[in-house]
């Protein structure tokens, strides 16, 4: 893709529930500027709403601090050349405009498309991964969010038993052993409190 090419340049500062998006030509001017729920409708209008303006997928450069998640995906699906930043470069070129430190959407997209307009070098073109990569990715995903929800649960039993049945937590430092929570249903302490509720 030659630069000659990219005539649009789109910045989205990505949101847990809801992605402010802003629009630019090629000589910085916004030309639009919208917020879009995170969900599916909203991901695909997302994408009506740059191909209504640029008309062809292909014209538009799109900047996004996440590398990687539905955004990106259904961006890089309907064929727009999708650049991700370090957020810690991002906050750089946020100091051209403002020296406020305040966050504010609106702000952070223009800076993430005017940012790929003329400091495209910062930036990360991203591609279509392989499918298995993908995966990968969401099963590591998985493994953490569920390793930090053991831990907030074994932290929850360790209280329990602080309070409950000190005893216990010398046997072991790690509460959700698999050895532990067995002895630990198996326990007559454990018994007796079941029958007192």
């Amino acid at each position: 893709m030659t630069q000659e090419t990219l005539r649009w340049f789109a910045g989205v500062d990505w949101g847990s529930e809801r992605h402010q998006a802003c629009l630019v030509d090629a000589q910085g001017n916004i030309v639009g500027e919208r917020e879009f729920p995170h969900s599916g409708a909203g991901l695909a209008e997302l994408g009506d709403w740059l191909l209504s303006i640029a008309g062809e997928a292909n014209a538009v450069a799109v900047a996004i601090e996440v590398p990687h998640g539905p955004v990106v995906d259904s961006l890089v699906d309907r064929g727009f050349v999708v650049h991700a930043i370090n957020p810690k470069q991002l906050d750089r070129l946020r100091d051209r405009f403002s020296v406020a430190g305040a966050k504010d959407d609106r702000r952070d997209a223009y800076v993430l498309g005017d940012g790929v307009r003329t400091d495209r070098r910062l930036f990360r073109r991203l591609h279509v991964s392989d499918p298995r990569l993908i995966e990968l990715r969401a099963w590591s995903r998985l493994t953490e969010e569920l390793k930090a929800e053991q831990r907030r649960l074994s932290n929850r039993v360790g209280q329990q038993l602080w309070r409950y049945y000190p005893q216990m937590q010398k046997l072991t430092d790690d509460l959700a052993a698999p050895w532990f929570l067995e002895l630990w249903t198996i326990s007559p302490h454990t018994r007796e409190s079941a029958r007192a509720a």
